[in-house]
């Protein structure tokens, strides 16, 4: 079974462990034994004085994009400062009375999940605050095999809050290594430790891991969600449903004119398992309206390339549907407007002028822009696995 970050930490028993901790996390995480992992550090001693949050919440059930408000755990007691609100980073008030802080979130290995952003922004902050600052590590569920990351890789003019800096699209990285490598490239030169997983080889996926999914969002509920998401996140920028206001978000693709799809069919790689269905969501862009499309379910995964197929899928569904496809906006928290949303989620400008391209071209240049061999030379030597 694997040990995570957090597992090996209570085991090791730090001289550190009275000191006034803040800990940044939320409910997905869990010990291996599947403890919360807040609970098992004060279980085991640790001094933990605050808590802080990111995007969905402590709780991980607030909507994707909305606003986290500052709370208290009704349990601890404990007040939880949100990073998902007002603001993105820790102030220094926040960091004031603490010694140290700890960082444990799960994360799904793709750069459109802030999870990993905020850890950047907290960094940042322990750095200014001269606060150290210890990244509980936790295998990748998407496996760490660096042949099955993908591009686009960022182009800067696109930065925001769901991708700050230039990584792949799915990085195929755990955030304690993503945390070195920001740590030493981007200069912030804090003062950095990761606490390392054991039992963890690069090409397990997370159901060799011998401990059962837990939901890291309200959307992401699954280890099937989690393999389709690099994909099928990208529909958040069209008018597809993408699953929100079903029992299987980001698992599908539907809208209520989406009733022929055999040619889908014939293009998707054998390596998903399709099945035809009808839904009626109960909110999202298609609320409370019938609509047809297609469930995907991973099958081979070593070869499934979850990038490449989501770009195909759209380019294929535009193409067969030009009169009722369209792109369209997603509002949220640190983006009010949602303008632009493909350009972030892809990290490419004008990234709907690559969907016009002949279906050939668009294939050849799909292949260029996801290749990561550049990635995989420059991750090298911040890989802890």
């Amino acid at each position: 079974m694997v040990k995570f970050g957090i597992d090996v930490l209570i085991a090791d028993h730090p001289d550190w462990k009275t000191k006034k901790i803040g800990l940044v996390t939320n409910a997905a995480a869990k010990t291996n034994q599947n403890q919360s992992v807040y609970l098992a550090l004060l279980t085991a001693g640790f001094n933990v004085v605050k808590l802080f949050s990111p995007e969905h919440g402590f709780d991980t059930k607030g909507a994707d994009g909305a606003r986290i408000p500052n709370e208290t755990d009704s349990f601890s007691k404990l007040p939880i400062v949100s990073l998902y609100g007002d603001k993105l980073s820790p102030s220094p008030e926040d960091l004031a009375d603490l010694d140290l802080i700890l960082f444990d979130i799960p994360d799904v290995g793709v750069r459109f999940y802030t999870y990993l952003w905020t850890l950047t922004y907290v960094l940042e902050a322990c750095k200014r605050e001269n606060k150290t600052l210890v990244v509980l590590d936790r295998p990748n569920p998407l496996s760490g095999n660096l042949a099955l990351s993908e591009g686009p890789a960022l182009n800067q003019t696109c930065a925001s809050f769901i991708g700050r800096w230039n990584i792949p699209l799915k990085h195929s990285c755990t955030l304690g290594e993503l945390a070195l490598f920001f740590n030493a490239t981007r200069a912030i030169h804090a003062d950095l430790t990761v606490v390392a997983c054991k039992n963890w080889k690069r090409n397990d996926f997370q159901p060799s891991w011998g401990i059962q999914f837990t939901p890291t969002s309200p959307a992401i509920r699954s280890f099937n969600a989690a393999m389709l998401y690099p994909g099928l996140g990208l529909l958040e920028a069209t008018n597809l449903s993408e699953g929100r206001g079903t029992n299987f978000p980001f698992e599908i693709v539907a809208a209520p004119w989406l009733n022929k799809i055999d040619f889908l069919e014939k293009e998707i790689e054998a390596d998903l398992i399709l099945n035809s269905i009808e839904i009626i969501p109960n909110e999202g862009k298609y609320a409370d309206k019938k609509c047809f499309g297609l469930q995907f379910k991973a099958n081979l995964i070593h070869p499934f390339k979850a990038v490449k197929f989501g770009l195909l899928l759209i380019k294929l569904i535009k193409d067969h549907y030009p009169k009722h496809f369209k792109w369209q906006p997603y509002p949220t928290n640190v983006n009010p407007t949602g303008e632009k949303h493909l350009d972030k989620l892809l990290g490419i400008p004008n990234s709907e002028h690559f969907f016009e391209l002949p279906l050939p071209l668009f294939k050849q240049e799909m292949e260029k822009i996801c290749d990561t061999s550049v990635w995989q030379q420059s991750i090298k030597p911040y890989l802890k696995y």
